[in-house]
């Protein structure tokens, strides 16, 4: 590859059924530490995985968390991508809007590309130098608007789940 070309790739995720994952991206090592304690400040029953892609020095897949299987899927999840400070959680009994504003918070997060239990499919841009995230494809694309049982399909799924009263 020339070193002004740039090719376009699209990589599958892999989200578990029953779990849901996070993509992001840092600019520092310490963010493995960081998203680590933001995740059991916020729910410390959460079970999660972690990886981080350095993209400097070592350049190496840096993985932490709490569960040896969700650490496995972000470690093959980050080394698919293999994207430049990149970084994956991996969630099981906690959804990412537990956890979202306490990982947005922290200093070295730059952006959250997708927070899902859905199919993701990464588009990358990979040059001379290594890769980068353009975007993501998070699910499938609407198959209509909701009619009156939708708003109460919702409306009920939100109360199951404890986000909203009554």
């Amino acid at each position: 590859m020339s070193e002004t070309a740039v090719e376009f790739k699209v990589v599958n995720l892999k989200v578990p059924e029953d779990m849901n994952i996070i993509l992001g991206q840092s600019h520092f090592i310490k963010t493995v530490e960081d998203v680590y304690e933001a995740i059991v400040g916020s729910v410390p029953s959460a079970k999660f995985g972690l990886a981080f892609c350095e993209a400097s020095g070592d350049c190496l897949i840096r993985v932490d968390g709490n569960d040896n299987e969700l650490k496995a899927i972000a470690r093959d999840n980050a080394l698919a991508l293999s994207a430049g400070h990149s970084f994956f959680v991996v969630l099981k009994d906690c959804f990412p809007i537990n956890v979202l504003n306490a990982i947005k918070a922290i200093q070295e997060v730059c952006n959250i590309y997708c927070a899902s239990a859905n199919p993701v499919q990464v588009v990358i841009a990979e040059s001379s130098q290594g890769r980068g995230i353009m975007g993501v494809i998070d699910g499938s694309k609407p198959k209509g608007v909701e009619d009156q049982d939708g708003v109460a399909w919702r409306t009920e799924l939100l109360r199951t789940f404890g986000y909203k009263r009554g």
